[in-house]
């Protein structure tokens, strides 16, 4: 049986550079933040999760997915995108460097697996090289909510 997920709100950003893995990792949590699906807590706590567990949240060559518990300070059902132009490193062995950062934020666990569900098919059908081809933010906000929208 497929799993069922509520509309999952999204939105997108273009950077040029950013210092390090974690003023993405920021960028893209920030982002749920101006959503209003995740509280400025669970944007450190997407951060502080990488620093406490390594670079796992870097999961295919120049793909990331910041999350965090839901009990951290999600509100909402949410994924987000920070496409970089400049790539940058997480010290991942065999996947970096990284241009492609999403952000999760879910209310529960269930939401959670049914959002990432929801990433990974649009990840397998082309999604992360569609953002790339973007040349603006409200292109890759559009690619993003498409993506997200044919899967729910």
């Amino acid at each position: 049986m497929e799993r069922q997920v509520a509309a999952i709100a999204t939105t997108a950003q273009v950077a040029h550079r950013v210092d390090n893995w974690e003023d993405a990792v920021r960028g893209a949590s920030r982002l749920l933040e101006d959503l209003r699906v995740a509280s400025a807590d669970y944007t450190d706590a997407c951060v502080q999760s990488v620093k406490d567990n390594g670079p796992y949240i870097v999961l295919s060559p120049g793909i990331a997915i910041a999350h965090a518990r839901p009990e951290q300070g999600a509100q909402g059902l949410g994924i987000t995108v920070l496409l970089l132009r400049e790539a940058v490193r997480f010290g991942h062995e065999t996947n970096d460097p990284v241009d492609v950062v999403f952000a999760l934020a879910t209310p529960d666990s269930d939401a959670h697996v049914g959002a990432l569900g929801v990433l990974a098919k649009a990840l397998r059908d082309g999604l992360a090289n569609q953002l790339r081809d973007s040349l603006t933010a409200a292109e890759v906000a559009t690619v993003l909510s498409r993506a997200v929208e044919n899967d729910i």
